[in-house]
């Protein structure tokens, strides 16, 4: 229902308006009737009990003050009794050490270029008669003789029979690949040519109708000879050892290269045996 005068539309407060045309009875009205004046005392109280805790301690200090306790200390008296004194230990001798004994000594001091008539018999040095038993030193004096004198043993000349005992050269060990590869005179075709006029077919691996191929491995040194001849590969009945007689017939290869330098160089070689 609307207001008839402006002094009844002065006293309709917002919630008034927004339920004007709803059910006040439901409960939302009175929430939000009631929401600012609990709001504000919730706030008043909270801050009474801040308040209240802050002025807790000074309130307490005040009106029950703490009883001040006096401590009466009492020194007593120490009396220090002064100990024993260890008795004083024997002082330890030490037994003077024995004087080593000492090998007869001829004065022999460094020349010096003196006048003829200042030459006297103590500045000449000594003779060899003198040194036999007796060693050089800034006095003259006679040893106890305890001492043996241990004189160098004589170099003994060398015989003819004695011969120097000449290290062995370290080996170089051969290379697997290098710039310019070792090489048959004459090429591979060369190669096959000696091969076919120099290899026999066993009669063994013939009668058994064996053929293929025998791989053998061998090092070119670096004056072009094979050694270390060795199958890698056989096929057997006769052919293995065919085959490393034949590498042993062969000249010389043209050696293997490394920078401008022979050097040994790893050849494997395979060598065929065909049934014709």
């Amino acid at each position: 229902m609307y207001p008839s005068t402006a002094s009844e539309a002065v006293l309709l407060t917002y919630d008034d308006i927004i339920f004007q045309a709803r059910n006040r009875a439901y409960g939302a009205f009175d929430l939000r009737s009631q929401y600012r004046p609990t709001l504000s005392r919730a706030l008043g109280l909270g801050v009474g009990l801040f308040l209240s805790a802050l002025a807790a301690p000074t309130l307490y200090a005040r009106f029950w003050p703490h009883e001040s306790i006096t401590a009466n200390q009492s020194m007593s008296e120490v009396t220090l009794t002064k100990l024993a004194e260890p008795p004083a230990e024997k002082p330890i001798v030490i037994p003077p050490a024995e004087t080593a004994p000492a090998v007869n000594t001829v004065r022999n001091l460094p020349p010096v270029v003196m006048p003829e008539a200042d030459v006297v018999e103590e500045t000449l040095p000594p003779t060899t008669e003198e040194l036999k038993d007796a060693t050089s030193g800034t006095q003259t004096a006679e040893g106890t003789g305890d001492i043996d004198v241990i004189a160098a043993p004589e170099a003994s000349a060398p015989t003819v029979t004695e011969k120097a005992i000449e290290a062995a050269p370290k080996t170089e060990a051969p290379f697997l690949v290098v710039e310019q590869q070792p090489e048959y005179p004459g090429g591979m075709e060369a190669l096959r040519n000696f091969l076919s006029k120099n290899l026999n077919y066993p009669r063994q691996a013939a009668s058994a109708g064996v053929a293929g191929r025998v791989y053998v491995s061998f090092v070119v040194n670096t004056d072009g000879s094979l050694t270390d001849l060795q199958v890698v590969k056989g096929i057997g009945f006769g052919c293995d050892e065919e085959a490393v007689r034949v590498m042993r017939k062969m000249p010389n290869w043209r050696p293997g290269k490394q920078s401008g330098r022979a050097v040994r160089v790893k050849y494997n070689l395979p060598i065929s045996f065909t049934l014709e």
